[in-house]
């Protein structure tokens, strides 16, 4: 594992506490290391997701999940149909 992918991934982990994600990192390359982080270890890719399961999922590590499946989908890391219907990991 490369110096820069151990770095990060040790930041991500700073950001937990029991499992749990202590807070939503404000700063926008934190929190785009923490959401890939999220889509790669939460979703699998090529599954379709309904949005009571991506709440779900995302329930398992902070309570906020709508906040987390927004900012999953404007990164671009979780796509979603125009009608909202469906979830699919991204890039």
């Amino acid at each position: 594992m490369p110096d820069s992918e151990l770095r990060g991934s040790r930041q991500v982990a700073a950001l937990f506490s029991g499992g749990r994600l202590t807070a939503i990192p404000r700063k926008p390359a934190r929190r785009e290391q923490l959401l890939a982080h999220l889509a790669h270890t939460l979703f699998e890719p090529d599954r379709v997701y309904t949005e009571r399961e991506v709440n779900d999922l995302l329930l398992t590590v902070h309570d906020d999940c709508s906040a987390l499946r927004r900012h999953l989908v404007v990164a671009g890391l979780l796509e979603r149909p125009r009608d909202g219907s469906s979830y699919r990991r991204g890039r």
